[in-house]
């Protein structure tokens, strides 16, 4: 058998180094990051901060806010709690990609926005993101930032995610969904491309994404674990409870599907009577399509 190249390895599609102790090196140059921007200005129509959600497991957010909303109005705006892309193994908050779409979501959208890391794979396997997903939902519910208290309407609250993010706040919701989180209150989930998966899905997608779809849940996953794992695979879930109870709730779901399995769990939740919309649109790169769609969801879901 010939080596793989660097066209075709995954380690390399990524840009990551596997090492004898099973963790990986990742490349910090790769992607650049950016500084938060706390102080308002004319060329800073939005406002961002960091704060440290776990000093025990490293974790943080970076909070963003309409200079507008910071400045003269007294107005409490939505609040989005947002997870980044990476396929849990990769990336950070403070990537430029993810800044600058998170400044541009606050400003276009008009809300306040926490983006919250979560703990990487293989380091810290799944369901440790998951856990940190709620430590930072925890962490808004009870926090005495200034910006929160005088901004965030605690009332109306959605969790959304791209990618490995749009899965870490599908299950982050779905932990939440029986719970009295007063004052807070979650009004719905927005589902960006989220990283979902199954073993069927295999024969169906191109080599290389095939090469790293499968890298990516071999790293993140429970040691044995394969793609139809209820965290890779939410179809398999037989907590019918669950659905019906997001159903009850009138939360609002939002998918952006671009695959199989999404529209799947898409299906699932329509058949459990979600009241969910599925927009095949919405790019990281290029988002008002996906910007429109959510400003539509956030005003029809919007508390009297």
């Amino acid at each position: 058998m010939s080596e793989s190249s660097p066209d075709s390895d995954p380690y390399a599609l990524i840009g990551i180094i596997k090492n004898p102790n099973g963790s990986i090196t990742r490349d910090p140059t790769r992607i650049p990051s950016a500084p938060a921007t706390p102080e308002p200005s004319p060329q800073n129509p939005v406002v961002s901060k960091d704060i440290i959600v776990s000093q025990t497991n490293s974790t943080w957010m970076r909070l963003y806010v309409p200079s507008t909303n910071l400045l003269r109005s007294s107005q409490k705006l939505t609040l989005l709690l947002y997870f980044h892309a990476g396929g849990f193994i990769t990336c950070s908050v403070d990537f430029q990609l993810f800044h600058d779409f998170c400044n541009l979501m606050a400003h276009e959208l008009n809300v306040v926005v926490a983006s919250a890391s979560y703990r990487l794979a293989p380091e810290f396997k799944l369901p440790a993101a998951y856990d940190d997903g709620e430590d930072a939902l925890e962490w808004l519910r009870n926090s005495k930032d200034a910006w929160i208290n005088s901004h965030a309407d605690l009332s109306n609250v959605y969790i959304m995610g791209s990618n490995a993010g749009g899965n870490l706040a599908y299950n982050v919701g779905i932990r939440y969904v029986f719970a009295d989180l007063r004052p807070l209150s979650i009004r719905g989930l927005i589902l960006h491309h989220p990283f979902f998966g199954g073993e069927s899905e295999l024969r169906h997608v191109n080599v290389n994404d095939q090469a790293v779809g499968e890298l990516c849940w071999k790293l993140c996953l429970p040691v044995g674990a394969n793609r139809d794992h209820e965290y890779s695979n939410p179809t398999v879930r037989d907590e019918p409870e669950i659905m019906k109870a997001i159903g009850r709730s009138g939360w609002k779901v939002m998918v952006m599907v671009s695959g199989g399995r999404q529209r799947d769990v898409a299906k699932l939740m329509n058949e459990k009577g979600v009241d969910m919309v599925e927009a095949v649109q919405g790019d990281l790169n290029n988002p008002e399509t996906m910007f429109a769609s959510i400003r539509k969801l956030i005003v029809e879901a919007s508390p009297i």
